[in-house]
């Protein structure tokens, strides 16, 4: 018996449940069941099918969380039109982005600049399309093979890379989700990552299928929205939740109580924290663990989606969790991760310079991470860093660059750090201060605590701490709040190759 397909059942089907999906900001909440949404999205499928909108066809669209977005990403798979989700801050809406990734509309929230071809139309105009009466749409389905959206990776440098996603890769992802952690009317899945990301946009697949609520809101509102939604579950990548921890202690300064401070914070309904895209401070994960609030690490790439997952059948502290059902985790001679898929996500690259795909793409749906870990006995995998951080001293000694930053990310003296060695002599670390004034007396005592539970080759020898707290704005955090390694370089070259510049160690 054929599996069936989660994607096109919640195209074909108006949902008989009571599902709801919120779109929430500052000062604005609208709720709007999952049924009324189905109407709307083939209101807007319907519009755009006048528009010239055909099957096979590219519909971009660069804005930031809102209904219309969801409505254009639905609409879209009803017509089996390609979405290509640009993040906001990234793009600009011109006739050179429609040219280079072949678009046949492009929605967007900023303005127009002057001479965009008229194929750019504003995405506030899906509004009057989700008005008009919803028409009776033809039975188009997708083929396993065949690719709903692009996603781009975050990408340090250059153009992203785009990434096509076949349709059986996105119901291969939803149904292993559902199968750990049994999504269900009542709960309520909080989204505030871009919905540029494919998989912010699986959650609301997910409701439709499983007739479970939705809240879509910014990173900028999350902190707002949450005590007046309560959702059950939350996602965000791990410096997310850092800033959620650092609240939660504020209040218990305070002398309020952990459960209070937790549900002043997220609502008094949490059933689990979701949390990966980045390494987790396995102190945070203690935290919200300890304090009553279940929350479950995982691992993937854009190339494999979600790999593995901690999860309350299954879970190891330190680890990143069991692959899902339809993945294999493979560790290469070298010590490189590499994630093998029933379903892959795609098997190279639509839009990346030569010999890009053939570097992670390999053969029998197999994809090389770059990252380097192990499996344990039963199964967890550990992410140690990546290969491309493994730094090689003069004397042959191998750092695994990971641990030490993590280590002294810890100490809380710092926000982030990231390790360089000039010359291949010594370990130099830069390091993003946290909100406040720079204490350089507490990044000191950091730096010989760090020194002192560090093995020799391993102890840092001097640390320069950035002259701003890295950010997505100023170009040196992902949008998933990684440090961008090579841009830290650039900027902090001539300190980090200077032997005077630093505090050094004693």
């Amino acid at each position: 018996m054929m599996t069936e397909s989660i994607v096109n059942r919640i195209i074909a089907e108006r949902p008989n449940h009571d599902g709801a999906l919120t779109v929430a900001g500052l000062g604005h909440r609208r709720r709007m069941p999952l049924s009324e949404l189905h109407d709307r999205a083939r209101a807007v499928a319907g519009a755009l099918g006048r528009n010239g909108i055909r099957e096979g066809d590219r519909i971009g669209v660069l804005a930031a969380n809102r209904l219309e977005w969801v409505l254009l990403d639905l609409a879209a798979l009803m017509l089996k039109a390609q979405t290509a989700g640009f993040e906001p801050g990234k793009f600009t809406p011109d006739a050179e982005l429609v040219e280079r990734y072949d678009l046949d509309l492009l929605y967007t929230d900023v303005p127009v600049p002057g001479g965009a071809p008229a194929t750019v139309r504003p995405i506030a105009e899906i509004a009057g399309h989700a008005d008009e009466d919803p028409p009776e749409l033809g039975n188009l389905l997708w083929e396993p093979g065949e690719c709903t959206t692009v996603k781009f990776t975050s990408g340090s440098t250059g153009i992203p890379k785009g990434l096509e996603a076949t349709a059986a890769s996105v119901d291969s992802s939803l149904r292993d989700v559902q199968g750990i952690f049994g999504h269900r009317p009542g709960d309520d899945v909080l989204v505030f990552l871009p919905l540029s990301l494919l998989q912010q946009r699986y959650w609301l697949y997910s409701a439709l299928r499983w007739g479970h609520d939705i809240t879509i809101t910014t990173f900028q509102s999350v902190f707002a929205v949450m005590p007046a939604v309560e959702p059950t579950v939350v996602m965000g990548v791990p410096a997310f939740f850092d800033t959620a921890k650092r609240h939660i202690e504020g209040r218990l300064a305070d002398g309020v109580d952990s459960s209070k401070a937790a549900a002043e914070l997220f609502g008094s309904r949490i059933r689990y924290l979701w949390t990966g895209s980045a390494p987790a401070d396995q102190a945070m994960l203690r935290f919200f663990n300890e304090a009553g609030l279940p929350i479950f690490e995982g691992y993937g790439l854009n190339e494999t989606c979600i790999a593995t997952k901690n999860h309350p059948g299954a879970h190891r502290e330190g680890s990143v969790g069991k692959a899902l059902p339809g993945k294999e985790i493979l560790i290469g001679d070298d010590g490189v991760v590499r994630v093998r898929s029933d379903h892959p996500v795609n098997t190279a690259y639509t839009y990346a310079p030569p010999g890009e795909s053939e570097r992670m793409f390999k053969l029998g749906g197999v994809v090389r991470t770059g990252d380097l870990g192990h499996l344990d006995d039963d199964g967890f995998l550990y992410i140690h860093g990546r290969a491309d951080d493994l730094i090689v001293l003069d004397n042959g000694k191998k750092v695994i660059v990971r641990p030490v930053e993590t280590r002294f990310r810890d100490t809380g003296a710092v926000a982030e750090c990231v390790l360089y060695c000039p010359a291949q002599t010594e370990l130099v670390a830069v390091v993003s201060p946290p909100p406040g004034p720079v204490d350089a007396e507490a990044i000191t005592a950091a730096l010989e605590a760090v020194n002192a539970a560090s093995e020799p080759d391993e102890r840092i020898a001097r640390v320069i701490t950035a002259d701003e707290p890295f950010t997505i704005d100023n170009g040196l955090l992902t949008s998933q709040f990684k440090p961008i390694r090579k841009r830290i370089h650039e900027r902090y070259r001539a300190r980090i190759d200077d032997p005077k510049e630093g505090i050094h160690a004693r």
